[in-house]
C-alpha cells in the first residue's frame, strides 16, 4: 500500500485524497513558473492572479487552492491535466 504524507498526519483519506492531488499540481506549477525564472509580478501577470496569490502558491500555502483553480492555472500554462483512477489497493 502507498501511503500517504497527510494520512499519516492525522487527516482523513479523503481529505487526504484531496491535499495530496493540490500538492502535486501546486509543485507542477511551480515548476513551471521557475522554469520561466519569472519573478512573482510576472508569473501574477501570466496567470492573471494578484501577486500575493503566487506568493502563496510558491510558499507552498495549499489551503489557498482548490484543485479546479490549480487545473486553471496548469490549462494557462499549456499543459494537460489527467486524472487517474484506480479501485483502492490496486497501485
Amino acid at each position: 500500500k502507498m501511503s500517504n504524507i497527510f494520512e499519516e498526519l492525522g487527516f482523513d483519506k479523503e481529505e487526504a485524497n484531496n491535499l495530496t492531488i493540490r500538492a502535486d499540481l501546486m509543485l507542477d506549477l511551480r515548476k513551471f513558473i521557475r522554469s520561466n525564472n519569472w519573478t512573482q509580478a510576472e508569473a501574477a501577470a501570466f496567470f492573471g492572479e494578484t501577486q500575493p496569490r503566487i506568493s502563496n502558491l510558491m510558499n507552498g500555502d495549499i489551503d489557498r487552492f482548490a484543485i479546479d483553480k490549480l487545473v486553471q492555472m496548469l490549462s494557462r500554462a499549456g499543459m494537460e491535466v489527467r486524472v487517474l483512477v484506480t479501485p483502492q489497493g490496486l497501485h
